[in-house]
């Protein structure tokens, strides 16, 4: 007798499904360990190189950090995410609390909404992240995404301004500053080279100032306020 794995077939690149339908197929072959679909379409991403997974531990490093330091914020790596119909799976997010006046939450295991930011590795799927991913979470509502350009060695830092998104550049010292979590601060440059300590050091900068603290203290403000 065929299994229920064998009557479903798994998914496929190229597949137009439901989300539902989607995640349906997911769960009965695990073996998938990674999938996502955006515009109602199956990406079945290939597997993950050694420098795109240093990548993407560096960056979470960066936000984990972060986070760590400001309480009423979440941090989540590689989670499947229900952004209107379709299911993103971004490399790294940082979020506000939904308690604290964010725009994401969980339900049913899965996220839901825009998380504040997110940070995705582009080594080679430069056109899927900088095209399908872009437009979709800027149509969700991401306030800023950040694209780690490898090959290019370079930092694209998007701002949402009145719906699109927009390069927010750094300062003069090569430093960028988030617009929605004050006194996180990248050096691009030290990040592209694999400089963890210098990003880190830049990051325990912005997270000391002032306004870091501000910012912990008004999340707890609306996390008491609900």
């Amino acid at each position: 007798m065929a299994t229920v794995e064998q009557e479903v077939p798994p998914l496929t690149a190229g597949m137009k499904l439901t989300r539902d339908e989607f995640l349906r197929r997911w769960g009965l072959h695990p073996e998938i360990t990674k999938a996502e679909l955006i515009g109602g379409v199956v990406y079945l991403p290939s597997p993950v190189s050694a420098e795109h997974g240093d990548r993407e531990g560096h960056a979470g490093l960066w936000l984990g950090t972060y986070w760590v330091a400001t309480v009423g914020a979440e941090f989540g790596h590689n989670s499947t995410s229900m952004m209107l119909e379709d299911s993103p799976q971004a490399d790294v997010n940082l979020c506000i609390r939904p308690d604290c006046g964010g725009a994401s939450w969980i339900e049913d295991r899965y996220l839901h909404g825009a998380p504040e930011l997110i940070a995705e590795v582009c080594l080679t799927s430069g056109d899927y992240d900088l095209h399908l991913k872009y437009d979709l979470y800027e149509t969700v509502g991401v306030q800023e995404y950040v694209a780690i350009l490898v090959e290019q060695q370079e930092i694209r830092w998007h701002r949402l301004v009145n719906g699109r998104y927009q390069l927010l550049p750094p300062d003069a010292d090569g430093i960028w500053h988030s617009r929605v979590f004050p006194g996180l601060w990248l050096d691009g440059a030290a990040l592209l080279r694999r400089d963890m300590q210098r990003v880190l050091a830049v990051l325990q900068a912005g997270i000391a100032t002032p306004e870091h603290q501000a910012f912990v203290e008004r999340l707890a403000h609306q996390r008491a306020g609900t």
